[in-house]
């Protein structure tokens, strides 16, 4: 207890005389107002600081932090899981990161996204959206951060994109760095709620070879160039009438290829001696090749430009190779 300046008598909680208590019952610096009221904090002392100007701030309902500054990412993940309460779970584009998708392929979304039992009915609220579920997955902790799978968080976020380039760049990432194999994306996406799912569920569709994903990203890629293919998948031989391969992009009027090579996907590694074999026979024909490893595409798509357009003057310079064209796609 402690005298005030008129000298009456008042009573102080636990935590005036022992501040320690209150970080001991924060998790990162975040506390429930129910843990502050059980060390016998008034209520209204708790308003009173974080009022603007107090020392603490109120991130969300009945959750406070314990600074006045601007929230970490860590503090608002904090936060929102203190909210929602037992078994939820991070969802979600913040969920993709945690998991170590590249932020450069992450939209910019301020808000958090959490999985809650579906008999629980908490409120989305603040930068926190709560979706009940019934298909509840078990979580990946992270830091002890509670997160979906990586396979549903990465359908949860793509079924709120509207741009299908977004949701594209996403479903990417998530396969070629987060190694989720198309057929188990399009499994969730097939099993959860069907809103918002007809984008990337064709994206999937289309991609379920795994092949044919990268050249989804080819060809995208193809219209930054000064001359695109002419031909995609089209079948080459030789004067004799020799086969000689099914290039990814053909470009006919200087005789150049450009096979995006499956190797770096780690699904069909066997494969490797016949594409050896392919360029080999291109080679002998005279045909120029550019060869790209699928994650090129994602990673580095500035350089893999610079040599599609160098090897085309190349291959313009040269009398065009002796071959033709069987089927054009």
């Amino acid at each position: 207890m402690r005298a005030d300046k008129l000298g009456h008598v008042v009573k102080r909680g636990r935590w005036a005389q022992h501040p320690e208590l209150l970080l001991a019952r924060s998790h990162n610096g975040v506390v429930r107002v129910a843990d502050l009221e059980s060390l016998e904090m008034p209520s209204k002392t708790i308003y009173q600081r974080c009022l603007p100007g107090g020392p603490w701030q109120r991130l969300l309902p009945g959750i406070v932090l314990l600074h006045d500054q601007k929230p970490t990412s860590s503090e608002t993940v904090t936060a929102a899981l203190l909210y929602a309460g037992a078994k939820s779970m991070l969802t979600g584009v913040e969920a993709c990161r945690l998991h170590g998708l590249r932020t450069s392929a992450l939209p910019d979304d301020p808000g958090l996204h959490l999985l809650i039992p579906h008999e629980r009915k908490i409120r989305s609220v603040g930068f926190v959206t709560t979706e009940r579920t019934r298909r509840l997955p078990t979580p990946a902790i992270r830091n002890g951060v509670p997160l979906a799978p990586l396979i549903r968080a990465t359908t949860d976020t793509v079924r709120r994109f509207v741009d299908p380039l977004v949701s594209e760049e996403l479903l990417i990432e998530a396969i070629q760095q987060g190694r989720c194999h198309p057929k188990a994306l399009l499994s969730e996406l097939n099993h959860g709620t069907q809103r918002g799912t007809a984008v990337p569920r064709r994206l999937l569709n289309d991609w379920v070879d795994i092949r044919s994903m990268a050249e989804s990203r080819a060809k995208a890629l193809s219209r930054r160039l000064k001359t695109p293919p002419s031909h995609w998948n089209a079948e080459l031989f030789d004067v004799s009438g020799k086969y000689l391969g099914r290039p990814d992009a053909w470009w006919d009027d200087v005789g150049l290829v450009w096979e995006i090579d499956s190797f770096d996907f780690h699904f069909h590694r066997a494969g490797y001696q016949r594409t050896v074999d392919r360029n080999t026979r291109y080679a002998t024909s005279g045909i120029v090749v550019v060869q790209t490893l699928p994650s090129q595409l994602l990673n580095d798509p500035a350089a893999v430009v610079s040599d599609l357009e160098t090897a085309w003057e190349v291959a313009a310079s040269r009398p065009r190779p002796q071959v033709r064209l069987a089927t054009a796609a």
